[in-house]
Formats: C-alpha cells, structure tokens, sequence
C-alpha cells in the first residue's frame, strides 16, 4: 500500500494511483504467476478448509484469493467452471478455496463473513454464497471504496440463499469474532509461502506458474500421472 501524501490528490491523480495499484497487486494474477520464493511445499493446510469434490480425490488443487480482486473474479467465471468439468466432476480433484485478504477492509470482512458461513451453515452453503460475493464484487469505478461489503451487504447477500434464521445465525457468529481463528490461519500459511498477489494456485503442494487454463490442465493432468 502506498504512503499517504502531503498534499491532496485531485479525484482523476487519485483514480490514476487507484488503477495502477490495482494493476500491480493482480498483474501477477492474470497471469497466474505470483512471485512466492518457494515452488513447492510438503503440505498445505486445508483439512478445514471447503472444497468442491469428492473426498476421496486424489489431486489436490488450493486457490488463495480475496472477494475483492477483479482478477480473481474473472478466474471464478472463466477458469473454476472449466476446473470443475475437467477435474472436480470427474472424480480426480478437489479445489480448495483459501483467503489470502490484502486488498482492502472489504476483504477482511467479507473473508471473516464467509468463514462464518462456512461454520455455521456448512460447505455447500458457503460455496454458493462465495458464488455470490464474486458476482456482487463492484466495478473497478467502484473498486477503491471501502464500504462495499458491508456487514449488512454481506448479510442481505447470503438471505437470498438461507432462511432468515440461518442468517442470523450466521451474523452472530461473525460478530462474536468465532470465525476469526480461521481467517488468521488462513493468512498465516498464506504469508508463510509469501503468497504476494491472487489468485495463487497449487497443485499437489506446487505453485502454478503457467500463463493459461492449458498450463494448468497440464499440470493437473501431470498430478494424476504421479498419484
């Protein structure tokens, strides 16, 4: 993040520093490259984690990513949906999803919300719900506020897949911290890799540091091999 300065910027300099910013921090991203110092890792921690696939799949594949990357969003809508039809369907994956939340307040809250969900409501809830901040992240007009998820925006958002009841319990959850211990977890491992930008992808405990979905599915499919 980049130290305030002395004198105000006007509104056209601050959007400038805004989308220049967000093009360093999810460059690395769109290219599905991020500048961790270490490749491969023994193990990653995801046995609370949620996950998409059957519990007996062998290969391994962990997203970090934040709700409020746009960069993450396009690999929500482009890449998972090819991920689950090539991988998770079939049997031979589970994608896992970890929060690495750097971008702003907004991630914080809406990566503690989504834990909340996770613990309260379950795995298949929580990915519909994650479904649903990707498709509600703002435009990039929009992109350097703070207040976007809000407490109640995340709450409203998860009412339109859960009972009321369910919601609230859920919003109690969150706002007696229960889902806190998660989330610290989740950043630890993340600065643990010196996880820098997302979404980060492994497979198998490696980094992927292709450049498109072809790179990855070959390397998924390489993971299979080695199983």
């Amino acid at each position: 993040m980049m130290a305030s300065k002395k004198k105000k910027e006007s509104k056209p300099q601050k959007l400038i520093v805004w989308i220049v910013s967000t093009f360093v921090i999810c460059m690395a991203a769109l290219i599905f490259i991020s500048s961790s110092s270490s490749t491969t890792v023994e193990a990653l921690q995801v046995e609370n984690q949620p996950y998409l696939g059957k519990d007996d799949a062998p290969v391994q594949i962990v997203e970090f990513g934040d709700y409020k990357c746009p960069i993450c969003k396009k690999f929500h809508e482009q890449f998972v949906p090819q991920i689950q039809k090539d991988f998770v369907e079939t049997g031979v994956a589970k994608f896992y999803f970890v929060n690495y939340s750097f971008i702003n307040v907004d991630s914080i809250r809406s990566a503690k919300f989504a834990e909340a969900v996770y613990k309260e409501l379950g795995n298949d809830v929580f990915w519909k719900f994650h479904h649903l901040l990707f498709e509600g992240q703002p435009e990039d007009s929009k992109y350097e506020r703070m207040d976007v998820y809000t407490e109640e925006f995340l709450e409203n958002t998860l009412k339109e897949i859960v009972t009321e009841e369910e919601a609230n319990k859920v919003v109690a959850s969150f706002q007696q911290e229960e889902a806190e211990t998660a989330w610290e977890e989740d950043m630890k491992q993340a600065n643990d890799l010196n996880i820098t930008g997302t979404p980060t992808i492994y497979v198998n405990g490696q980094k992927f540091e292709g450049n498109s979905y072809n790179d990855l599915k070959g390397m998924v499919e390489e993971a299979i091999e080695g199983e």
